[in-house]
Parts: C-alpha cells; structure tokens; sequence
C-alpha cells in the first residue's frame, strides 16, 4: 500500500507484541472525529465523459433492491429511488446486528443459526423527502444515474418546464449521507426520518432523531437536519417542512456502539451515538453544498483513479441506451460485443468496494445493502466462498487498500474465535471434531457474525480459506506491517490443522503404500456427504502451510514451528484425477458423490485461488483432471458460481469460455432468475423471489481483469485469455499483480504492446506475453516500461 495509507493504517489499528488489534488514540468506528481536510481544488468528471450507469425512470419503492442505487461510505450505506415526488432512502451501519457470541451449542455440537442467537444484518432507519408539488404527470426528461467516475447519485428533471436537480452520496470524511436539492425553481416538502424497530422520532434544534436499542444491548441512534439559505426550513414536531427553497442541503447520519474490541465485548460504553449522530450532521450542514461534495469526491477519487480499463469502443446506438437496456441488447444477441458495457462492470464492482469497505467491517453477503430485517442467510458473513470472493476484486484493481477491513475484522475477532474453539469444538457431539483429542488455535463455522459467532455447522477448513484471502493481500502489497498485523491470525490456523490431521494409508497407482497425512471427517461446501481427507481441505492446508513458511521467515519467527509444519506439508495427500470420471478427485475416492453440475468448485480450490497446480507448472494429467471437473460443471449457474468458473477458465487460458461466463453474470434478471438486475445487483434466484449477493458483481469483476492479466510470486502474464471481443485494443492502468507489483498495459489486435511494471515492494518478477519473456529487477517505488515484440 502506499506509504500514506500504510501510515494510516497503523495509526488505526496499532500491532500489538501478541498479535491483538490496538486503538490507537482511542479512535472508535463511530464516534466525533475532527473537522475533515477541505480539498482546495476537485476535478469533478463532467457528466457527459464520467462513467455512469442510468436511467429514465425513478426506482419503484416495491422493487428496491432491484432498481435503487446505493451509495456508502463504508460505514453507512443507503439505497435511494430519487422519485421527484416522494423520494426515500434505506439507511445502514454497517455494524448494526442483532445476536450475540452465540456460543451455547445445539444437541448436535453445532453452533446455532436463527435470528434469535446467531442474529443478523438489518436496516437502520428510512429517510424520506417528499415534494407534493413535483407530480409525475408534470415531470419530463427525467434522468437518474450513478456517477461512478465521482461517486455520486443524482437525478435530473423538468417540472413544469422547470429544471431541478438532486445529488445523493456517502461522504467518508464528514461521515454522512447528504441529499442536496438544487435547480431553478423553490422547493416546497417535508422530511422525515424512521426507524425500524418503533423508535419514536422527534425534533431538536433543527433537528429529528431517534435512538434505541437492540436485544443485544446494542445502541443506535440516527439523525437529520435540513438548510437552506433561501426560503424556510422548519422542524415540526416529527418532520422537517421547507418551503420556497431554490437550494436545500438535507444531512443524515446514524450509527451504533459497537466496537472491534473482544475484550469489551464489541461495545463502547462511553460513545452515546445519539450525540454523536447529532454532532456530525450539525457539523456538515454548517459547509457549504459545493464543500461538501468537492470534500467527498476528492476522497472518492483518490481510491477510484489509481485504475482505469478501455477494452475498446462501444457503438453510438450501444451508447444510447439507458443501463437496463442495454444489458438487455447485450445478452439477446451476444455476437454484438459491447466492451464499454463491460468495462463498466468492472468500475462497478470497485465502486461498490469503495463505499462498502473503509473502515472496521467488511462487506458482507449483501455489502452494507438490505431493504429490512430479515435479509435471507442473515446477510452473514459467509466463510466457504462469499466473503472471500468479496476481496478477489480489491488488490488487482487497485483497492488493497478497502481489504484491510477484512484483515482488521479477522483480527478483531480472533479472540473470541480462539475461546470458543478451545471450548467447544471438540466436543463429542461435533460430527466435525479432531478425532485425535488434540485441539489449537481456532476455527469458524460457515457464517459469522460480527460479535464473535458464529453459525450453522462447524467448518474446519474456512479458518485456512480466510488466511489464503488474508495472504493474497500481502502478496499484492508486500507489506511487512500488514504482515505483522495478520500473523497471529495465520499461526493460530496452522496450529489447528497441526492438531487436526491425521494419518491414512493410501495406495498409490503403481501398488505401493504410504502414509500420508489427511483432514478429519468434514463436508466438500456446500456438497456431498462427510469424508476424510476432502480434496478441499488438503488444498486449503497446503497452501496455509506454505503460507504461513513464508510468513515465518519473512518475520524471523516460529522457526521451530514452521519447521514442522513443512515436514507435515510434505506428507500431506494430494487429489489425484478419478479414472471412473476423468475428474479431479472431490472427495478421497474415485467416485462422485455428488451433483455433477454443483455450484461449488471447491475441489478446484488448489488451482484458483490457489497456486499448487497452475496452467504452466502443473502435469497435463492434473491440468486435463481440472479441465473435465469444469466441463462437467457446467456453463451455466448463480452468479458468483459463475465468477469463479470464470476465474478457473482464464487460468486454463480458455478465452472464450471465460468471457462467455462473464457474460453470463451480466445477463439480466428476469421472472426471478440468475443474473443482473436493473440497478446492476447480482441477483441470486430463490425461484419465487431473487436476493441480492455483492460477491457476484465483486467476482466477476476479478474474472474481467484475470482475461487480462495473471499473476503470481515471481510471474506476471499479460492478456492470458483475452477473449475476441475485446482484442482490437484496449488498455488498463493501475493492475494490481502479485509480488509486490502495479501494471499498466496497452494492447492491438490481440496483442500485448507495452506494459508498464511498478514495484510496490516486489523486487524480481517475470514479465510474459505469448513467448515474450522478460526478467524484471526492480527497487520499491521504481518503474519501468517494456515493448512487447
């Protein structure tokens, strides 16, 4: 990261000498801050050059999680219709969760996983703006967007022949969400503001707010305020009315008590979010409109232009369709390319990463997104895939900075995880549990919480899933820091798996007989029956034991340790390919025991994320095993199945397929199904209703840039598997690579012209396109452009 950020970060979060999460100064997730640094000068993107995605109708209130367009600060998040009329905003905090620890278990040694006790993600207030006198049928050249290339919401229309505008966006620096009504003709309406759990709201000193608490003894409050320096604005009893006000700056914020400190029980008694929402929206509405925004995109844009994608040009009828539209063109005739539709997913997924991951929390199920109370899957923290492949988008485009949030939330919680493991993970009931007695470190089970739970069953492998995404950070960075921050996190898995395995014979295929070492009895996610030695947790193992060897000698510790666990390393079983089905191997056996076309690749783990077989490296028996296992899968599937499928076609530098899956994702949502609905949510098909899973959109953005760049310690690949329709030319900037590097690429017809390679801490790599090869040295901070041949 740069040094800015890396300063930052440790200001934040501090490394303690036994690996604990440190607040330094007292900072807290929501509490009064200091006034944010003024911009002197923001190049806001003109609307007719930003990338946008938009529309002619405002978002139907019935179908928000479909049509509403969010906008975050990381923390807070909001959807809004921009309805003239009568506009709304669903308000979030990241941190405000019902449940608890959750550490009592079920009859069957599980963990729980009800709203009751494990709990879930909800919603935190409504905001409404109403303008009685603005009526639809007076409305015309009504456009709504989403500025992607400044982060802002906004909405345009004529009323009456009247032009009025509206902008809506998530200010990291002020912590607020801020809804300001410009144009030439007054504003007449009201404001209000509820909650969700019958809070009664009420006005003060400009103001309306409420606060509550939840079961959990979780406190909350939220808060609004409204100015204007033309016309009135008034609080009245429970609404905020303005009349005849050509300008009016509407400020919300909200938050809870929660704290990233186990040992405080995640709350912070002394933070009152009442006075603190207060605070911060009083602050804000005392800057003008014009500093507010220029202070929000400033900071947005600091993340958003480190990377830039053109995979080519669009056509101008391409260009003159609204987004929904458009999507619709692309998936009904799929031999008309559209590569700034497609370049656009990309920008989306990152801006989704901007405003849903900053601070303490990472993203979860659906980001910091939910339209109530009740989000399916408690919109959890998956750990079997899905918050994992929230952060396969980060680092490659240039936001490793927004992954620290996972990194901070693993720490955090790492305490509370270790407990509960030692005392209840092996208990007799657990059908999951080490059967040689022995236990260490910790484990999760397929969903968390943010207060230390977890739910559902006990999934021995995720805690070495969470390592490799929390790896892959420090392999993009090289950043000795982070490193430091994340290594106890890291040992306490491998300590684990020391304790976990077990010995098994095997026979291999020319008659002779071994010992190996292999996983205790767990399940292939979300597939087939339990088994030992699943071909998922022997990978995950091996690439936890390789890392955590690296992570060890980097930081001059746990000599002895690492030791050993190389030794077991090495002893590890390894898949083979089933001669019964061509495959690579799911379970510890030739058969399938499962749904051939399973949504899960988790046997294929070892080859995307993982680095243990790879295109290049790995025997053609092996690689022809992993090809068949994705054949057999299908082309066809929910859109993060689809992602990852992607990913593992690019790795097999299969082009064709690759982009044929990343079309896939885009596909529009239609009568309930798989794909992309019209505000660009993937949307996950329930068969009677659809939800809305971020880890879609953020993989398959990872699946565009993997068509163009492949990367791993020592190896930089340009346009590995780029696919036809983006093959006349195109260019990316700001490329994260693994290593310790950035990339900036231009290709023509298909082939890689030049590249631009950056150290960010890597030292050697290998530059390769087609049969270029190219050895690279490079000192941090150091660049160097190349000409392919």
């Amino acid at each position: 990261m740069p040094a800015s950020s890396r300063r930052d970060f440790l200001r934040i979060t501090g490394t303690a000498a036994g690996g604990g999460l440190a607040l330094a100064g007292g900072l807290r997730p929501f509490a009064a801050h200091a006034a944010p640094v003024r911009p002197s000068g923001v190049d806001l993107v003109p609307e007719n050059r930003a990338t946008a995605i938009w529309y002619t109708t405002p978002a139907v209130e019935a179908s928000i999680m479909q049509e509403a367009l969010p906008v975050g600060n990381g923390r807070l998040g909001a959807l809004s219709g921009c309805d003239p009329v009568d506009d709304y905003l669903y308000l979030t905090d990241g941190a405000f969760w019902t449940g608890g620890r959750n550490d009592i278990l079920t009859d069957d040694g599980q963990l729980p996983y009800g709203a009751d006790d494990f709990g879930s993600f909800g919603l935190l207030a409504k905001l409404r703006v109403k303008l009685p006198g603005h009526s639809g049928d007076a409305v015309s050249d009504y456009r709504r967007q989403l500025d992607l290339s400044n982060g802002v919401v906004s909405a345009r229309y004529r009323h009456r022949g009247v032009r009025y505008r509206r902008e809506i966006y998530a200010s990291h620096p002020d912590d607020v969400i801020v809804v300001r009504l410009t144009g030439d003709g007054p504003h007449t309406g009201t404001i209000s503001l509820s909650g969700t759990h019958d809070e009664t709201t009420s006005g003060e000193k400009g103001q309306l707010s409420f606060t509550g608490k939840l079961g959990n003894d979780l406190r909350y409050a939220a808060a609004v305020t409204a100015v204007s320096a033309t016309g009135r604005v008034r609080v009245e009893d429970d609404e905020i009315t303005f009349a005849g006000c050509r300008e009016l700056l509407i400020v919300v914020c909200a938050g809870t008590d929660y704290s990233p400190d186990a040992a405080k029980n995640f709350r912070d008694t002394a933070n009152a979010p009442l006075a603190v929402a207060r605070a911060k929206v009083a602050a804000a509405a005392k800057v003008s409109g014009d500093t507010l925004l220029n202070t929000h995109v400033a900071d947005y844009q600091r993340l958003y232009n480190r990377f830039s994608i053109d995979l080519g040009d669009s056509s101008p009828v391409q260009r003159s369709l609204d987004s929904w539209s458009r999507l619709a063109v692309r998936h009904t005739d799929r031999s008309k390319p559209d590569p700034e539709l497609e370049a656009t997913y990309v920008q989306y997924g990152r801006y989704l990463t901007i405003t849903g991951s900053r601070d303490w929390l990472p993203m979860n199920l659906q980001g910091i997104w939910v339209h109530n109370n009740k989000p399916d899957w408690y919109a959890d923290y998956h750990t079997d895939i899905n918050v994992q492949m929230n952060y396969w988008l980060a680092d490659p485009a240039g936001l490793g900075e927004n992954s620290l949030a996972f990194a901070k939330y693993c720490v955090s919680q790492l305490p509370v995880w270790t407990d509960v493991t030692k005392r209840l993970y092996n208990n007799e009931k657990n059908r999951f549990r080490n059967s040689t007695g022995d236990i260490a470190g910790w484990a999760v089970a397929f969903s968390t919480n943010i207060h230390g739970g977890s739910g559902w069953v006990w999934h021995p492998s995720g805690n070495a899933w969470l390592c490799n995404s929390l790896w892959r950070h420090y392999e993009y960075s090289q950043d000795r820091d982070y490193l430091e921050l994340i290594y106890p996190v890291l040992k306490g898995a491998a300590e684990f798996w020391q304790a976990r395995l077990i010995t098994e014979t095997v026979t291999d295929p020319d008659g002779t007989s071994r010992e190996v070492l292999i996983d205790d009895s767990s399940w292939s996610p979300e597939h087939g029956p339990d088994r030992k030695g699943n071909t998922y947790g022997q990978e995950l193992v091996w690439e936890l034991f390789e890392e955590f060897g690296t992570a060890a000698a980097v930081l001059g510790r746990d000599e002895k340790l690492a030791a050993e666990l190389a030794a077991m390393q090495a002893r590890l079983y390894l898949p083979r390919v089933s001669p019964k089905t061509g495959w690579l191997e799911e379970w510890m056996t030739p058969d399938n025991l499962g749904e051939t076309t399973h949504r899960h690749l988790s046997p294929l783990i070892g080859f995307y994320p993982g680095d243990r077989i790879a295109a290049d490296t790995s025997p053609e028996p092996l690689l022809d095993g992993v090809r068949e296992l994705l054949v057999a899968r299908g082309m066809d599937s929910y859109g993060w199945a689809c992602a990852w499928r992607s990913l593992c076609w690019s790795r097999l530098k299969d082009a064709e397929k690759a982009y044929q899956l990343y079309l896939t994702i885009l596909r529009p949502s239609m009568n309930n199904g798989n794909g992309t609905s019209a505000n660009w949510f993937d949307m996950y098909s329930q068969g009677s209703y659809t939800i809305f899973q971020i880890d879609a959109n953020l993989g398959g953005g990872a699946a565009a840039l993997e068509m163009i760049l492949y990367s791993r310690p020592g190896v930089i690949e340009l346009l590995p598997a780029l696919p036809g329709a983006w093959a006349d030319k195109g260019s990316v900037s700001g490329v994260g690579a693994r290593g310790g590097f950035e990339v900036d690429l231009s290709w023509r017809d298909g082939r890689a012209t030049t590249a631009t390679v950056r150290s960010v801490g890597g030292r050697t790599t290998e530059l390769r396109a087609g049969d270029f090869r190219k050895r690279i040295t490079l000192k941090p901070g150091e660049s160097t452009t190349v000409r392919i041949r």
